[in-house]
């Protein structure tokens, strides 16, 4: 279980971003705070891995808090979700050492999509003794735009999204919905159908109609054995 700690001074949006963090499998929200008091008082008491935090708040810019967290607990993970763009505040964040900056307002898509990356490097660092350069290359967003550039998607299509259904449709051992589908990587029903609709044009996976008790069959995909 990943241990998470929201630093945002308006309420409102860290609600918004403790919705989206429960949509991720494997995610605990501990605590969300208003300020950077708050947020180091949980840091010295809680056990927390990834830390939200915005770069405007009311005691301290999150920029500076970031140094004090990196003295207290240099195992700290960071995500900066921040509407600054000047270049020297994120010119500093970048040289601490953030896993991600995210601009507001936050899309799901987008958000989602770091949160799942951050969970596969972490559990790749946990898990392996050594790395390669492909794990770096995946890291530092190599992989991506290469395999973005290997193979044009048509209209439609999103190449980053499509990857990850595919990575996630090879974890379901029983199958998937569209519905299903769209709940897990946060877009509609109809919009995940076109996504593993494609897949099967791509011979990737199959899909079969499975009959429930009641009502109408539904429309099951699986990875192809």
């Amino acid at each position: 279980m990943i241990h998470v700690l929201i630093v945002e001074d308006d309420y409102r949006i860290a609600g918004i971003h403790e919705e989206f963090l429960e949509k991720v499998e494997g995610i605990q929200v501990v605590e969300k705070v208003l300020n950077g008091k708050e947020a180091l008082e949980i840091i010295e008491k809680e056990k927390i891995d990834l830390v939200l935090l915005d770069i405007y708040m009311p005691d301290i810019l999150g920029s500076e808090l970031l140094q004090t967290i990196r003295s207290l607990n240099k195992q700290l993970d960071i995500i900066m979700i921040s509407a600054a763009t000047e270049a020297k505040i994120v010119g500093e964040v970048l040289r601490n050492g953030v896993f991600d900056y995210i601009m507001k307002p936050v899309k799901l898509e987008r958000f989602m999509e770091t949160m799942e990356r951050y969970k596969e490097v972490k559990g790749k660092l946990a898990a392996q003794k050594e790395l390669d350069q492909s794990f770096l290359d995946d890291y530092f967003g190599y992989g991506s735009s290469v395999s973005i550039m290997e193979k044009q998607t048509p209209k439609g299509i999103d190449p980053l999204t499509l990857e990850k259904i595919k990575q996630r449709i090879h974890t379901l051992n029983n199958g998937v919905t569209a519905e299903e589908m769209g709940m897990e990587i946060g877009t509609s029903r109809t919009t995940a159908r076109r996504y593993l609709e494609y897949l099967i044009t791509e011979g990737e996976i199959k899909a079969e109609l499975e009959y429930g008790v009641v009502g109408r069959p539904e429309r099951k995909y699986h990875v192809k054995k």
